[in-house]
């Protein structure tokens, strides 16, 4: 069984609900699109986190969002193989794996493209308030240019594409916080995943990151429902 959903921000009590309501197992993968937080405060809080979710039955396969750390600034992750494309996961929580931007992985038999990260709108407030902030926290210029060599060794062409925010021509702007003024907002992440969903061919977009569901043809935009993926 492969399943997604969206943002956790640290709290997986519907995960927990959901695993055992359906008697998921090890081998199960749960997909969430980015700010699942386990690697937040980079301190003991975490890895209290980390005990709780390593007593999953199922495994959770994370792409980056941008509330945490990217894992290989963490330390003690081992790069690895997994369904096709590199991964992070430390030996002692194999079922928290995290994915590497712009690998193209194999997922229930589709071709499947990572792109994760965004920019924080409460950026400031976090820094002011002494919160993590993280600068890896968008795209930099290296992912950009591995994503790009990754879809020209695959001719363009995937099943499906999971990132954290959208494309800027699918964000969902009647879902912006009405506090956020737009034009003080780095949207250089959604132009450039414009620029990848003009020339890509596939059959489905997911992404997360911006608190609601909302299903429309081929893209979908989770937060806390959780469904079968593809």
């Amino acid at each position: 069984m492969i399943c997604i959903t969206g943002d956790t921000h640290r709290d997986f009590g519907r995960i927990f609900d959901f695993c055992r309501k359906n008697g998921t197992q090890k081998d199960d993968i749960l997909i969430i699109l980015g700010d699942a937080g386990i690697n937040f405060y980079l301190d003991k809080r975490d890895l209290v986190l980390k005990l709780a979710l390593a007593e999953l039955p199922i495994m959770l396969f994370c792409i980056h969002g941008n509330h945490e750390e990217r894992p290989y600034k963490v330390g003690g992750y081992e790069e690895m193989q997994w369904h096709g494309g590199r991964v992070y996961v430390q030996p002692e929580f194999p079922n928290l794996i995290f994915a590497n931007d712009g690998e193209i992985y194999d997922l229930g038999g589709k071709s499947v493209l990572v792109i994760g990260g965004a920019y924080s709108v409460d950026k400031n407030y976090r820094i002011r308030s002494h919160l993590p902030w993280f600068e890896t926290e968008q795209p930099d210029s290296s992912i950009k240019k591995y994503t790009e060599t990754q879809l020209e060794k695959h001719g363009w062409r995937v099943d499906t594409v999971l990132s954290h925010t959208a494309p800027l021509k699918f964000e969902p702007s009647w879902a912006f916080l009405p506090t956020i003024k737009q034009s003080m907002v780095d949207k250089s992440t959604e132009k450039w995943l414009d620029s990848i969903e003009e020339r890509l061919s596939y059959d489905q977009w997911y992404f997360g990151h911006y608190h609601i569901n909302e299903h429309s043809g081929f893209v979908t935009v989770l937060y806390d429902e959780i469904e079968e993926f593809g």
